[in-house]
């Protein structure tokens, strides 16, 4: 059975609760047999005749977290760690202890959720799996129970997450987003205080008009040709000279006929190398010297030359909006969680150095 990676929804409130999701995640059956097994990690020893229990990590109001539940919590983090080297004590103690204050935070919502009464209901709950298998290239429901039974989940815990990260969306929503506004002056502020992002690329228009003739023709062929094109370019450069007229009397290129060797509008990098070089020194109204390409000889005239032009700021409105208010919303987050964590009660124990 071909294997699917499962989106989260409410990816946002993952995010924002900086991390502190978790749940099932699909992987191909290759990545599944490279995955280390997760193992207990080994604990401090004993005193002789002492036995072990369940001790507590943190207590965060009324609740607690135990010292089992951040081992398993922090095991992921640790793996990844040591993947990307080796990872000692200190290390080790280092990510269990920022995976610790995650857990906080993660409980300190849960306990908000159920302060304000945030309830989410099982067609909810569906409607967020529909979408999650939709995603999944429309999935059916028993290759979703597949996947996460490969995962080592069942149905009901999976949608134990879901609801659990609709509760803390709706509670991000509630207490952050929906205080979070951009005016339309906020953001052409920061669009003139940042006009150099929104510079556009420099364009060019101008016109050609071609000599066709082989590199490799006869010598002679060669020299009606270029005799030809020095003609025509000292007429192109005399004062007044009609350069479309020129084109669509001289030109080789059949387009000339009806275009008279317009070239269109371009930026750098979309033009032949040789013909850029060529047209990159001159100011518009300015005839370029004969440039030669491995097809034939080219006279250049451009017409006009764009630079320091920005994008008009109603079309970026919408991205600077955004923007701003995703960085409002980081922010607000922060301050909230932090006014949360002020107001209540967290107690860290020391663990005997399991932490």
């Amino acid at each position: 059975m071909k294997q699917f990676r499962l989106l989260f929804v409410a990816v946002l409130a993952g995010l924002l609760l900086n991390g502190c999701a978790s749940g099932p995640d699909v992987v191909p059956d290759a990545e599944l047999k490279a995955t280390p097994k997760l193992v207990e990690p080994k604990l401090p020893p004993l005193p002789p005749g002492a036995l072990r229990v369940n001790g507590i990590a943190a207590i965060v109001n009324d609740d607690l977290i135990t010292f089992r539940e951040l081992l398993r919590e922090s095991q992921p983090a640790i793996l990844e760690a040591q993947r990307k080297g080796s990872l000692d004590d200190k290390g080790r103690h280092a990510v269990r202890e920022e995976v610790l204050q995650r857990m906080i935070d993660k409980l300190l919502t849960e306990q908000k959720v159920k302060e304000l009464g945030i309830k989410i209901g099982d067609e909810e709950v569906r409607l967020a799996i529909d979408d999650v298998k939709r995603q999944n290239n429309n999935m059916s429901q028993s290759q979703l129970e597949e996947a996460l039974k490969k995962q080592g989940y069942s149905l009901a815990q999976y949608e134990a997450q879901i609801r659990e990260q609709l509760e803390r969306l709706r509670l991000v929503s509630m207490e952050v987003r929906s205080k979070v506004y951009v005016s339309d002056k906020e953001a052409e502020e920061y669009y003139q205080a940042n006009l150099a992002h929104y510079a556009e690329d420099e364009q060019f228009k101008a016109r050609h008009i071609f000599i066709k003739v082989d590199e490799k023709a006869p010598a002679d062929q060669i020299q009606r040709a270029m005799a030809k094109a020095l003609k025509v370019l000292y007429e192109a450069k005399q004062p007044g000279a009609d350069f479309a007229a020129l084109a669509r009397q001289y030109s080789d290129d059949p387009a000339a006929q009806k275009d008279g060797g317009d070239l269109g509008t371009f930026k750098r990098g979309d033009m032949l190398a040789d013909l850029e070089k060529a047209i990159l020194p001159l100011k518009p109204g300015e005839v370029s010297e004969l440039v030669s390409t491995p097809s034939g000889l080219h006279i250049i005239k451009l017409e006009e030359r764009s630079s320091n032009k920005y994008k008009p700021f109603e079309s970026v409105k919408a991205d600077i909006r955004e923007m701003l208010y995703r960085k409002k919303q980081d922010e607000r987050f922060t301050t909230w969680l932090k006014d949360l964590r002020a107001k209540a009660s967290i107690v860290i124990k020391d663990g005997n150095g399991i932490i």
